[in-house]
Order: structure tokens, then C-alpha cells, then sequence
């Protein structure tokens, strides 16, 4: 299969009904320790038209068994799905975008908190957008706190701030953890090749970025509404080269094809980066060189791309 073809392409569909103001999603693997802190934070927002959609992603530990005693503490409708074998965060999401009953749809792991007031915040923050500007805003995104109460990354540098992913990641690379909704509208347009969902972790970046290609912005605003707990067991951010070599030669495709035209020559050094990774990411796939060759559009960085080709063992 082309490299080319494995990225995701945009389709309107029809218009959904919604029955909920925003759909809760979690993915569960082995989690067991932490999950409580979900329903904990949950039970205790001021802002009650929600649901939760939980997926159990093949966890080997009891986290099933202590979903279902959590689920029945809950004062909110819980859409629980057991997944027998593990699919990766990626698979689960797009589970969670076709059974979603909430007109936003908000990412919540398994091991975070969030404050009371959360859900009421994001609200009032999306209907506070101008009416005439709505259409374009894919969602709201805030800052987070560690488990020790400092901020994670810096702040955005003004609030509101309306922007995009690409632009927030080329102006402010140091930006780090967020935390916001999405348009479910906007998420079930987006068609994804399953063949990708076969090969590991796949960065939620990807979505983010094609949100922001599409023409969508977001809502940046100043507040910290999450808790993100850092060096977690099992946690994403904590990367392995080999294992995630699928999920970020995608990524690192999709940006430098979606956006050479325009920013390459803004921001050069951003690019580069993705020619990097992209090559460091080669050395665990079967792709050969052609094929690369082939999936980048720009002449430039297929060029740089080539120049590193012998290098990327010693990347």
C-alpha cells in the first residue's frame, strides 16, 4: 500500500442528532489504579448534560472488573465498551466518534482529574464565541496543571487566543499538555485508512493537525481546568522509537505534506525536524526508499529526506 494513502482524507457527512452537550471519552488500558479519579471528577461537575463513553482497551490487569464497580457510582450515563483485544487510543477514538452522543467531544484519560467547574467553563467559553465565528471553531483548549500544582508548558499568550494546532506547535513548540473539546460534527467527517490501526501507537496530533488543515480553529484560553499527572506507568508520552515507528512516520508525513506550501519557508527548522523523525522512524519499517520518496509532495524535503536516508541507523 502507498504511504500516501494511509493519511486521512475529510468527507462531509450527514448531520447528526445529538442528545448530549459533550461526549466524555476515556480509554482504558491498565488502569486499575487510576481510574477512579475519572468518575471522581466527573460525579462532581457543576455542568451535568454529559455522558461517558468508557473503553476498555484489552487491559490485562482488572480494570474491567473496577470499571464496572465505578460505573455503578456514577450519576451521569456511562456508554461502556469492552474491547477484547488491544486496539491502541487511536482505534478507540474513532470507536468513540461513531457512537457519540454529545455535540462536543472531549478526551479524558484514564489517569486524569479535572476540576468541578471543567464542563461549565468549556460551555460558557464556546457559547461566549460570536455567532458569526462559531462555524470555524472546531472547539476550546486549556491549559493544565501536574500533580504538584505547576503548569504544565506556558501559558497561551493571550486569551482567547484563536489559532490552530500547527500554528500553536510552529510559535510555540514549548507549549506541551492541553486539554479541550472538538466539534463531533468535525470528527466524523474525517476518514481514517484501518489499516493503519494494525501497527501500533498513532499520535492524536494527526487529527489535530488535519482540524487545523481543514481551515478550523480553536479557542485557546488561559485557564486550568485538567490535571495531567507526568511519568505515569503506561503513559504515551513516554515514547519507544521502535514500538511507535508507524505512528510517527505518519505523523511526520502529514505535516510536511500538509503544509510545506505555506510554512515552509516561514519555519524551515520545524520541518527539518519532520524529515528527522520521519527518517529515524524508517529504520523500523519496510518501506524502502522509493516509497518515501514517492508519499512526500515537496521536492525540498523529499531531496533532504534522500540526503538522509544512509544517516538513519545512527538517528
Amino acid at each position: 500500500m502507498k504511504l500516501v494513502n494511509l493519511l486521512p482524507t475529510y468527507k462531509e457527512q450527514e448531520t447528526a442528532n445529538f442528545g448530549y452537550t459533550f461526549t466524555v471519552f476515556t480509554p482504558v488500558y491498565n488502569r486499575a489504579d487510576t481510574l477512579e479519579r475519572v468518575f471522581k471528577s466527573l460525579n462532581e461537575q457543576t455542568f451535568k448534560d454529559f455522558e461517558l463513553v468508557l473503553i476498555n482497551d484489552g487491559s490485562k490487569d482488572n480494570s474491567h472488573e473496577v470499571a464496572l464497580e465505578l460505573i455503578k457510582t456514577a450519576t451521569f450515563p456511562v456508554n461502556y465498551i469492552n474491547n477484547k483485544t488491544n486496539k491502541h487510543k487511536m482505534a478507540c477514538f474513532m470507536q468513540v466518534i461513531q457512537v457519540a452522543k454529545g455535540r462536543f467531544i472531549l478526551p479524558f484519560d484514564s489517569d486524569d482529574e479535572c476540576t468541578a467547574d471543567a464542563l461549565q467553563v468549556f460551555k460558557q467559553e464556546y457559547d461566549s464565541i460570536p455567532l458569526e465565528k462559531q462555524k470555524t471553531i472546531s472547539g476550546v483548549t486549556c491549559l493544565c496543571n501536574d500533580q504538584f500544582g505547576n503548569l504544565v508548558g506556558e501559558p497561551f499568550k493571550s486569551s482567547p487566543l484563536y489559532s490552530n494546532t500547527f500554528q500553536q506547535q510552529m510559535e510555540h513548540p514549548k507549549s506541551l499538555e492541553k486539554w479541550g473539546f472538538v466539534k463531533t460534527e468535525i470528527l466524523k467527517n474525517i476518514q481514517l485508512n484501518n489499516a493503519i490501526f494494525s501497527r501500533g501507537y498513532i499520535p492524536e496530533g494527526i487529527i489535530w493537525e488535519f482540524i487545523a488543515k481543514q481551515g478550523f480553529k480553536t479557542k485557546y484560553i488561559n485557564q486550568k481546568l485538567r490535571t495531567y499527572y507526568l511519568d505515569t506507568k503506561n503513559a504515551i508520552s513516554i515514547q519507544n522509537h521502535e514500538k511507535d515507528a508507524f505512528g510517527m512516520a505518519i505523523y511526520s508525513l502529514s505535516v510536511l505534506n500538509w503544509f510545506y506550501q505555506d510554512y515552509l519557508l516561514k519555519n524551515p527548522k520545524l520541518f527539518i525536524k519532520r524529515v528527522y523523525t520521519l527518517s529515524r522512524a524508517s529504520r523500523y519499517l519496510e518501506f524502502n526508499l522509493k516509497d518515501y520518496q514517492k508519499a512526500i509532495k515537496s521536492k525540498t524535503l523529499s531531496i533532504c529526506f534522500t540526503i538522509a536516508w544512509p544517516l538513519k541507523k545512527l538517528l
